[in-house]
């Protein structure tokens, strides 16, 4: 326990340094400035409202992967499970499947679809891009034969009346989903064994093995803890559609690690930070809206998005090397 301490606290790279911190935050103002002069509707309070709306399953999602990073992992998956997860809980609900069971169907597949990538990788000791990469094809799949690709409507009024469409004090349900899991995040990391294994592992997995940690238990909790945030990322998504379909969250996990590595996410593990992530997400969602106010095509949004990644991970790199 003492070499994990020692791992997680003093010589990991569990904080953001200020200046990242202090990056991230004007990156976001300079955004919002520059599109403020070139579209001036940009900052009304609708606007700023409907960007972090957008950013809001991202940020879930995005959040999930955040701590499957810290362990210098990736999940490439998270979009696919998206979809399932999705078109599962739609066929429920239409069958006549009462709502809340429903969504814990969503959220116990979501967490097991999470599980099957986290035995793969910690059991047979295989690479979490190559396992992730072969589950995002195997998952999609599933998705297309049980919707048989169709799109799957008519879910309850109820629902997409409760998730997509209320509000409260003019505050989206989608956010205040956002806020509290991003604060059940942090505590998870902050506060219980589950954050410190998981920052000491990312430091240093083998030291914190020998240490006596069970890090192929807490590895498999942190893919499950990805799909599971995957899974509420769906539930979002269905009740802001007021649909499911198999295609829906393609190019997610691109999302995801883009949010994550915007906001001090080392992809080299050991780092991360909730708040970073979020501001990520909002980043890449007001980036996008301005764009869109702009009439800029949606394929140089995805352009902007590939050239953002790779910006993130050279001040990652960076940031590392004056370490």
């Amino acid at each position: 326990m003492m070499l994990v301490r020692s791992l997680e606290r003093p010589t990991s790279k569990r904080k953001i340094g200020p200046r990242r911190q202090l990056g991230i935050l004007v990156s976001l103002v300079a955004v919002f400035g520059v599109f403020s002069i070139l579209a001036p509707s940009y900052v009304s309070q609708q606007n700023i409202i409907n960007i972090v709306l957008q950013a809001s399953i991202n940020a879930i999602v995005a959040l999930g992967m955040t701590v499957v990073i810290i362990t210098a992992g990736i999940d490439l998956s998270v979009g696919s499970v998206v979809a399932l997860t999705s078109v599962c809980a739609g066929l429920a609900m239409v069958h006549g499947v009462h709502i809340l069971l429903a969504l814990v169907l969503a959220l116990v597949l979501g967490a097991l679809c999470g599980t099957l990538n986290g035995l793969l990788i910690s059991t047979l000791r295989l690479q979490p891009f190559l396992v992730t990469l072969g589950t995002m094809s195997l998952v999609r799949g599933v998705a297309l034969i049980v919707s048989n690709g169709v799109p799957i409507y008519g879910l309850p009024r109820e629902f997409k009346a409760a998730i997509g469409l209320a509000s409260i004090a003019t505050i989206p349900v989608p956010v205040l989903i956002m806020v509290a899991f991003a604060v059940l995040v942090f505590i998870l990391l902050r506060y219980t064994m589950f954050g410190e294994y998981v920052f000491a592992m990312g430091g240093n997995e083998e030291a914190t093995r020998l240490s006596g940690v069970p890090v192929n238990r807490y590895k498999v909790l942190t893919y499950g803890f990805s799909g599971l945030a995957s899974a509420i990322g769906a539930i979002i998504l269905m009740g802001r559609l007021g649909a499911a379909e198999a295609v829906s969250g393609t190019g997610y996990e691109l999302d995801a690690i883009a949010a994550a590595a915007i906001g001090g996410a080392s992809l080299a593990g050991g780092r991360g930070s909730v708040l970073g992530t979020i501001l990520g997400a909002i980043i890449l969602s007001a980036l996008r809206n301005g764009l869109t106010l702009m009439n800029v095509a949606s394929f140089f949004q995805m352009v902007a998005t590939g050239a953002i990644i790779i910006l993130a991970i050279i001040v990652d790199s960076l940031s590392r090397g004056v370490e």
